[in-house]
């Protein structure tokens, strides 16, 4: 049986109330596909739009062969929306495009499509031109990412083209859109950037909102632990455990230390510890062991996991 799939391309739009945009969003997304020769097909996830977003895209559907519509009954976010797009993207490449029209897909498609004929195996675009007020906050997490990742990227939150092997079996949670170059970085895919236009907004609102911002913060550090301690716990805890046991050595040489000196050293000295030094011994001393513990159980917990792979791995051989 032909491993080969039906399309090379595989377009990928996330919308949320995005009505006014939507006909011509799709009308330059097929002209791209035909002109660049591409067997392409587009995939539309509307993602629980309350104006006629999934309406329009439904009646394009019509007349538009390559084109698929995907409905979520509710807005479950961008993230969650492109991952609708990838579980049913029957393409080699999967392009990822706003439906903003701040993007060209005329001009964006057969620059990213063509970055990866070149050896790439994730195309980041790079906004060239962008004047929304959101700057400050994209350099601050890419200077973030290349402090905890060394991903040199300039714009990881933008459109980008992969191949399909790099999202399969990539579990993205809440927001982890943004960081899709970081776990193929992390599985060791390799990354190029593409200057491509950034086009004022003609129609609609941007979703960006405020608290995204912490949110963000946090999902940084929390990918940061997938990706370099989650086969190594040990390594994270015991670290720590390491340290709060150091912590507690200082605290209680320093006590002993004073001790000896004022009974035996100084005539009539009498050294009484306060009970913030006794309670920083005891919290940094039950601390560290705390955490080297939770070392232990995250490494046997590991074990397990690769061993449940490993049987998975085998029933799949033998079905």
């Amino acid at each position: 049986m032909s491993d080969k799939r039906p399309y090379r391309v595989s377009v990928v739009l996330p919308a949320f109330n995005e009505e006014p945009n939507i006909p011509t969003l799709l009308e330059k997304t097929s002209r791209a596909l035909a002109a660049n020769g591409m067997e392409g097909e587009i995939i539309l996830v509307d993602d629980g739009s309350t104006d006629g977003t999934g309406q329009a895209a439904d009646e394009a559907a019509k007349t538009c062969p390559n084109l698929r519509v995907f409905h979520h009954r509710r807005n479950l976010g961008l993230t969650r929306a492109l991952m609708t797009g990838f579980e049913h993207a029957q393409g080699d490449v999967i392009v990822f495009l706003c439906s903003d029209l701040q993007s060209d897909p005329e001009e964006d498609i057969p620059k990213l499509v063509a970055e990866l004929d070149r050896g790439a195996d994730v195309a980041l675009g790079w906004r060239q031109g962008r004047s929304d007020g959101r700057v400050v906050v994209s350099k601050l997490y890419h200077w973030l990412s290349r402090l905890l990742f060394g991903i040199t990227a300039h714009d990881m939150n933008w459109i980008k083209a992969f191949r399909r092997e790099v999202v399969e079996g990539m579990k993205l949670r809440s927001d982890w859109h943004r960081y899709i170059a970081v776990l193929a970085a992390a599985e060791g895919y390799r990354i190029a950037e593409v200057k491509t236009n950034c086009y004022p907004r003609r129609h609609g609102a941007s979703k960006f909102g405020r608290r995204r911002i912490l949110a963000g913060f946090f999902d940084l550090l929390a990918i940061k632990f997938q990706t370099s301690f989650i086969d190594r716990p040990m390594l994270f805890f015991g670290s720590l455990g390491l340290a709060l046991l150091f912590v507690s050595f200082l605290i209680g040489g320093y006590g002993v230390t004073r001790y000896v000196i004022e009974e035996y050293l100084v005539p009539g000295g009498e050294y009484k510890p306060r009970n913030v030094t006794y309670f920083a011994f005891i919290a940094s001393l039950f601390g560290g062991l705390a955490l080297f513990a939770l070392g232990f159980l995250g490494e046997i917990l590991v074990t397990i996991r690769e061993e449940l792979k490993e049987l998975a791995r085998d029933l799949r051989r033998r079905g």
